[in-house]
């Protein structure tokens, strides 16, 4: 495979998607456009995955004091969601644990907040050597200028920007099969 496609191809045998800390106490303060399009779309990502078979894993920030993953995005994980306290999914090691446990190399974030936690996630995901694929209609923050300027910046660290039919799209890569079907009925549920 070609560098080109190394980093900008999403592979089905390699691919694995973290949901960074989707929290009930945490989505209010978040910019509400940013919040209904994370919501949905996280929702679309995750059911795309299940139908793919591919790895999911989701964390939450100190649940005891930002309560736990939405319901929405919790009842797609494939186990419980990883604690943390360090704002980076990297700063615990269950989380690099679980994720190295997957054998993915590339990486489809979605979460919040963009500039804050999915942000240094990204940086640290980088700095191990994993393709990052940040989706920025997947993602969230308080403000909309924190959610551009770590988009911006997340993609002059190396992230790849992507958004979520793009994502789900290149891990299907053809017009056929069940997972296509899937994927197809999901996008469908998207409105512009």
């Amino acid at each position: 495979m070609s560098r080109i496609k190394e980093k900008f191809w999403l592979d089905s045998g390699s691919a694995a998607l973290v949901i960074i800390d989707a929290q009930e106490k945490l989505a209010p303060a978040m910019d509400t456009a940013l919040y209904q399009q994370l919501l949905l779309n996280s929702e679309l990502l995750i059911e795309g995955f299940q139908a793919m078979n591919l790895p999911i894993i989701a964390t939450e920030q100190y649940p005891k004091g930002l309560g736990n993953t939405v319901p929405e995005l919790k009842r797609g994980t494939d186990q419980a969601c990883i604690e943390k306290v360090a704002f980076s999914c990297c700063g615990e090691e269950n989380f690099v644990a679980a994720l190295e446990k997957t054998g993915a190399r590339q990486v489809v974030i979605t979460g919040m907040e963009t500039h804050v936690c999915v942000f240094q996630t990204v940086l640290d995901l980088l700095d191990r050597g994993y393709v990052v694929h940040l989706v920025r209609d997947a993602v969230a923050s308080r403000f909309v200028s924190d959610y551009e300027n770590a988009i911006s910046t997340a993609a002059r660290a190396g992230a790849v920007i992507t958004t979520t039919e793009m994502a789900l799209f290149q891990l299907v890569k053809v017009a056929g099969g069940d997972a296509f079907k899937t994927v197809s009925k999901l996008v469908r549920r998207r409105t512009p």
